[in-house]
């Protein structure tokens, strides 16, 4: 059976001096399939036209070149070009054993968990010696960029983490390692040396050093949740404390938080929203409370984060009444419960300083339901009234239930019509009420859905009907309560 295509990338930026020790290394390999892809990052020696003459001696040698844009624009653009199953990335001035591929191809064949093979390294040039790193952990991979560059993995991988991030500047290898191993996956380091890693007094690895900070907070923008696992918390400039800084931040700060039977996985994001909130996600309306989009663990997930209520409010939710994104979580999940629809509620957490909430969080999966009641009164449906049906069978199940939806306005009635059954669901859930709804209450929670008469009568006839009420009255009333709301609202 034929090996598999190995795919070395070298990324080469002013590397004259070094490359063609670089790509002898390479070439001097022991494993048969194996192609080279160079690419050339505007450089301003001689490096583009070294790395052509290897290519004209060596078929299996390929050269490509663009204006500089960084190490991970160029290794990003040499694993695009390449067509191995396997990539490893080798920097324009380091070597490699010949036998470091085949015996790494070895273990990554043999074992589907395994993610990444490494192996052990020396460094020569300015330094010489072991590079003697630690067993691989997830724990100390959080606070420490703890493998080279220098390592065997799959291109799916590469492709499921979208590539190596090009907005950091440094470490980029950390952020990559990051990506592809904190949802899990096995590390193995070959007993052997196979890395020769040069140490330049202008090498990268002492440059890098200097641009920490930016590191540590592209690395907590980008994996918040892995960091909150793992350490408790962000990842801090002092990274050795980040642990026990965490512990004690919240200590000042505590968090109540909860997430739904089978949303385990997504139990550190969650956690980690008061910290993160504000420079992650995709914002999708930003007022008196705020509502960010997210993909996360494969699942597409509303969070809204509500606003830090006044001083009388932060007491009254910390010690009397539970806050508005626990309410919003409890209350879906009792929606649903009665056969009610709202989008799936995902978990909670709320954040104190000192002894008084501050903030809280709800977060849920994207509903499925792509238009809201605006959308039915201003657009043309041509299942308009089996929509208007839905809605009004949903809303008297409400009542018969004894809930009362206090928010009932008409950006908070989602539907989808492209189903057998039209599909509702309620959301904005924090403001509900619990007790008998009679006929006089019942109608008055339409009040916020300002619609023509022959919508309203639809509504009124279908909730008549579902409640035992008479049909003519509950349109009347509908109709007196929606005005008086009109005119409410004109008057503010």
């Amino acid at each position: 059976m034929a090996e598999p295509l190995v795919s070395v990338v070298i990324p080469v930026y002013n590397m004259e001096a070094y490359l063609a020790e670089t790509l002898d290394s390479v070439l001097a390999s022991d494993y048969p399939a194996l192609e080279v892809v160079v690419m050339d990052d505007g450089s301003r020696d001689g490096s583009l036209e070294l790395a052509r003459r290897y290519a004209e001696r060596h078929p299996n040698v390929r050269v490509f070149t663009q204006p500089n844009g960084g190490v991970c624009v160029a290794r990003n653009r040499a694993i695009r070009e390449a067509k191995g199953v396997y990539i490893l990335p080798v920097d324009a001035d380091n070597r490699i054993a010949p036998d470091f591929i085949s015996s790494a191809v070895r273990v990554i064949e043999a074992r589907p968990e395994v993610k990444v093979v490494s192996c052990r390294a020396e460094f020569f040039g300015a330094r010489q010696g072991e590079w003697k790193l630690p067993p691989f952990s997830l724990s100390l991979l959080a606070r420490k960029n703890m493998m080279d560059t220098c390592a065997l993995y799959r291109r799916a991988d590469w492709e499921r983490v979208g590539g190596y991030c090009e907005e950091i500047i440094a470490r980029e290898d950390w952020e990559f390692w990051i990506a592809m191993l904190k949802d899990g996956g096995e590390v193995v380091r070959l007993p052997e040396t196979g890395l020769y890693y040069r140490v330049r007094p202008r090498s990268k690895r002492v440059s890098d050093r200097a641009l920490k900070r930016h590191v540590v907070d592209t690395l907590n923008r980008r994996h918040p949740e892995f960091f909150e696992r793992e350490l408790g918390g962000p990842l801090r400039y002092r990274r050795s404390w980040s642990r026990l800084v965490n512990r004690l931040s919240r200590i000042v700060h505590p968090h109540t938080f909860k997430v739904a039977e089978g949303y385990g996985a997504l139990a550190s994001f969650v956690y980690a929203l008061p910290q993160t909130f504000s420079t992650s996600g995709t914002v999708i309306y930003k007022g008196r409370n705020e509502l960010r989009e997210y993909l996360i663990a494969g699942k597409n997930l509303i969070v809204k984060s509500y606003q830090k209520p006044h001083w009388i409010n932060r007491i009254a939710y910390t010690w009397f009444r539970k806050s508005k994104a626990v309410r919003a979580y409890e209350y879906a999940l009792l929606l649903r419960k009665n056969g009610i629809g709202s989008p799936k509620p995902v978990g909670y957490v709320s954040e104190s300083i000192g002894l008084l909430m501050a903030k809280s969080y709800f977060v849920s999966e994207k509903s499925a339901c792509p238009y809201t009641f605006c959308d039915l009164r201003e657009k043309t449906f041509p299942r308009e009234r089996e929509i208007l049906e839905a809605i009004a069978v949903v809303t008297a199940r409400m009542h018969e239930h004894g809930f009362l939806h206090r928010d009932y306005s008409a950006g908070n009635i989602l539907f989808r019509d492209d189903m057998p059954e039209i599909e509702v669901e309620l959301i904005d859930l924090n403001r509900m009420s619990f007790g008998q709804v009679g006929m006089e209450k019942g109608c008055r929670n339409f009040e916020r859905l300002s619609c023509p008469d022959r919508m309203l009568k639809v509504l009124a006839d279908t909730y008549a009907r579902e409640r035992g009420f008479d049909a003519e009255s509950c349109f009347r009333l509908m109709r007196r309560n929606i005005r008086e709301e009109e005119e409410r609202r004109k008057k503010r």
